[in-house]
């Protein structure tokens, strides 16, 4: 199996109400192998830097775009396999708040068609309780730090 090493670029979209944007996802060569929820963003483009990928990837993913993005909240690195490949990635998290808004997903490529399955809008607590595989582990607190901040 061919490894993928990367750095990815992830973004917290936390609306007014505190709830976060999070993509429920699988991986189509694994049918069996359950879903999970993740928030936007992904590797980052050769000559990319963290800030422009993080932007790039909300704008595909979600239609929106972000003018800037608020300081790094953690980074997490991450070892997976999706469709055939093994990635080990290393992945640094921004916060943005916005208004809550449905996601338009015009932009999307063809493995985000067969691999993205809903979206939703997850208050902190529904994160806390929810027996759902979510990325990262922390995900609940890094949605704090970003309430905390209010902007």
């Amino acid at each position: 199996m061919s490894v993928l090493v990367r750095r990815a670029a992830r973004v917290l979209l936390v609306d007014e109400q505190g709830r976060v944007l999070l993509l429920r996802g699988c991986d189509p060569h694994r049918p069996d192998g359950g879903s999970w929820w993740f928030t936007p963003g992904g590797g980052l483009d050769d000559g990319e830097d963290d800030e422009a990928a993080a932007r790039r990837e909300v704008r595909e993913e979600t239609g929106l775009a972000l003018a800037g993005l608020g300081p790094v909240l953690g980074e997490t690195d991450s070892d997976f396999t999706f469709m055939g490949r093994r990635i080990v990635q290393s992945n640094v998290y921004y916060g943005v708040r916005v208004a809550a808004f449905e996601p338009d997903p015009s932009g999307w490529s063809q493995v985000k068609r067969d691999s993205v399955l809903e979206h939703r809008w997850w208050p902190a607590d529904d994160l806390r309780a929810t027996t759902e595989t979510v990325f990262p582990p922390t995900l609940a607190d890094l949605l704090a730090q970003v309430v905390r901040r209010r902007r």
